[in-house]
């Protein structure tokens, strides 16, 4: 199943130590199959507020999301990215193409 690293990202300050995440991260993505599907962009807020840009990579597996934020190669980049950016980062497995949204209820609840 396919997993996701989702960031949620304000009070972004460009500067060199930042530069130099953005021109190493991809790097480190690599070896894990990982690759940007969401890179900050326009939103269109319908609900509730926004607290900054959303970043999301795609992985193959939770595992390989897991590894790679666990990398010694990403591990060394994270304070460049925290001292200059404040927000979270969550690892999460997607679903598959067929899911339905009671499909997380439990069966009880489905008659």
């Amino acid at each position: 199943m396919q997993a996701y690293a989702i960031a949620q990202l304000s009070r972004v300050t460009t500067n060199d130590d930042l530069v130099t995440y953005l021109k190493r991260i991809d790097a480190t993505l690599a070896p894990f199959d990982g690759r940007f599907i969401i890179h900050g962009g326009p939103q269109d807020v319908k609900e509730g507020v926004s607290n900054g840009d959303v970043i999301i990579v795609a992985f193959p597996s939770m595992l390989a999301a897991q590894e790679w934020y666990a990398s010694p190669a990403y591990q060394v980049l994270i304070p460049l990215r925290t001292a200059n950016a404040e927000g979270s980062v969550i690892l999460i497995e997607g679903v598959g193409l067929d899911h339905r949204a009671t499909d997380i209820l439990p069966p009880e609840l489905l008659t």
